[in-house]
C-alpha cells in the first residue's frame, strides 16, 4: 500500500483486469486542472492472474497514495478484519467486484466521497474529479426529465436522432413520451453524479446487433454535442446508472451494493451495476434524494469483442431487467434511512414469486446477497445488524 501525506476523502475505484493505464490519464487531468491530488487514494480491484507489482509500481510513479487487492489479497483483508463470512458477496473476476471498493471505504471512515472508473475509459479535457465534486455539492435549479414508462433514457436529449438505449433500459420502456421541467436541488440532495460517455456508448448486446456491430461496441457513436443541459430523473422515475464514471458520496454505500454477477447457476451477468442503480434510486426517491446525470464526460473506448459473446452472458437476465424495478417500486415506504429501505428491497426479492419469471430463483439468491451486505456492514461496525 503507498500512502502520502494529506486529506485523503476520495477513494478511486478501479476495477481491472487490462488497460490499468488509464489511471495515468485521469491523475494528470486532475493535476492539469489544479485538483489536489492528495486526496485520491486509489484502490485497483484485480486478480491474481494480473500484473499486480506492475499496478503498484505506476501508482509509485505517479506519486499518488492507493492499494491493489487482487483475490488473495482481498481474501486477507477480510481475515484481518474478521469478516471471511463474508467474501462471497464479492465475485471474483467480474465486474461486480467493485463492491469490495465499497467495503474499502465502509472500513475506512476518512473517505467522505468514492468515484467508480472503469479502465477503458479515459477523461475529456474539463477537470474531472472536481466536476464530480461540484455535481455533488449541487444547489440550485435543474432540468427534471421524466417519461409516461417511469423510464428516463440517460441519452434522450439527441434519441430521435440517434435512437440509442443504454445497456439495462427495459425494452418495455421504450418508445416512451418525455416531459422535462425544472427542480430545486438543496445542498446535499446530490447523492450520485454520473458522468455520461463519448464515443463507444454503453449499450446491451441485443442493441448493439440491431445497429449493425458485430465486435460488441456500436456503428452509432456518441460525441460531446449529443450532451445538452445536466438533469435529475424525477421522483417515480427510473434511469439506468452505469458505473463506468460515477461519484457518489459515502452515506448511499448500504444502498449501492454492486449485484453478484457472472459467478452464479443461472449465469446471471452484466447486470450488477444496471440493478444497484435502481435500487439506489427507489432510496433516492425514499429519502428526498437525487442522481445527477450528464458532465463530466469521459471517453469510452470499449475493445472489440464478439457481440454474441455479450449477448451470451446478459441473455439469462433480460427477462428479469424487464421486472425487477416493479418488485422494488412499493418497497420500503416510510424508511426514513438507506439501511431500512435496502432491507425492504431485498425482502420484496426474497418474496419474488421465482415461478413467474425465467430464471426467477435468481431473485431471492440476489435478496439473501443483499442482506449479506448489510450484514458485511455490520460486521465492521458502521450500520446495524439485520434481525
Amino acid at each position: 500500500m503507498r500512502q502520502r501525506t494529506g486529506e485523503q476523502d476520495i477513494c478511486v475505484i478501479v476495477p481491472t483486469i487490462r488497460e490499468y493505464d488509464c489511471v495515468r490519464a485521469y491523475v494528470e487531468n486532475a493535476r492539469e486542472h489544479g485538483f489536489d491530488t492528495s486526496r485520491l487514494f486509489f484502490v485497483l480491484v484485480t486478480e491474481d492472474f494480473c500484473e499486480t507489482e506492475q499496478m503498484e509500481a505506476m501508482l509509485d510513479d505517479l506519486d499518488v497514495s492507493g492499494a491493489v487487492f487482487d483475490g488473495s489479497r482481498r481474501e486477507q483483508w477480510y481475515e484481518d478484519r474478521d469478516i471471511e463470512e463474508y467474501g462471497h458477496v464479492v465475485p471474483a473476476a467480474s465486474h461486480a467486484e467493485t463492491s469490495f471498493g465499497l467495503l474499502y471505504m465502509w472500513d475506512n471512515p476518512r473517505f467522505e466521497y468514492g468515484v467508480f472508473i472503469d479502465d477503458d475509459t479515459l477523461p475529456h479535457d474539463s477537470d474531472f474529479f472536481g466536476g464530480h465534486m461540484e455535481n455533488l455539492a449541487f444547489e440550485g435549479e435543474i432540468e427534471s426529465v421524466s417519461s409516461d414508462t417511469q423510464w428516463v433514457n440517460v441519452l434522450y436529449q439527441e434519441a430521435e436522432e440517434h435512437g440509442l438505449y443504454p445497456r439495462g433500459y427495459p425494452y418495455s420502456a421504450m418508445d416512451e413520451t418525455v416531459t422535462t421541467g425544472t427542480e430545486t436541488i438543496e445542498q446535499g440532495d446530490i447523492v450520485a453524479s454520473q458522468g455520461l460517455w463519448t464515443n463507444v456508448p454503453d449499450l446491451d448486446a441485443v442493441r448493439i446487433l440491431m445497429d449493425g456491430d458485430l465486435q460488441g461496441q456500436a456503428q452509432t457513436r456518441t460525441e460531446k454535442d449529443d450532451f445538452g443541459a445536466d438533469f435529475v430523473a424525477a421522483e417515480g422515475n427510473y434511469l439506468t446508472v452505469c458505473s463506468m464514471n460515477l461519484a457518489f458520496r459515502r452515506e448511499v454505500i448500504p444502498a449501492f451494493y454492486q449485484l453478484p454477477m457472472d459467478d452464479n447457476e443461472w449465469d446471471v451477468g452484466r447486470f450488477d451495476d444496471i440493478w444497484s442503480g435502481v435500487f439506489l434510486k427507489r432510496a433516492c426517491d425514499l429519502l428526498g434524494k437525487q442522481v445527477y446525470n450528464g458532465r463530466p464526460l469521459c471517453e469510452h473506448n470499449k475493445a472489440a469483442r464478439s457481440t454474441f459473446d455479450d449477448l451470451h452472458n446478459e441473455v439469462a437476465g433480460l427477462e428479469l431487467n424487464e421486472h425487477i424495478w416493479e418488485l422494488v417500486d412499493e418497497a420500503g415506504t416510510g424508511a426514513d434511512n438507506y439501511v431500512d429501505a435496502y432491507r425492504a428491497m431485498a425482502d420484496a426479492l426474497c418474496a419474488a414469486d421465482t415461478d413467474a419469471y425465467r430464471n426467477g430463483e435468481f431473485l431471492p439468491y440476489v435478496g439473501e446477497h443483499m442482506h449479506d451486505w448489510l450484514d458485511a456492514l455490520s460486521a465492521l461496525k458502521r450500520v446495524p445488524a439485520d434481525d
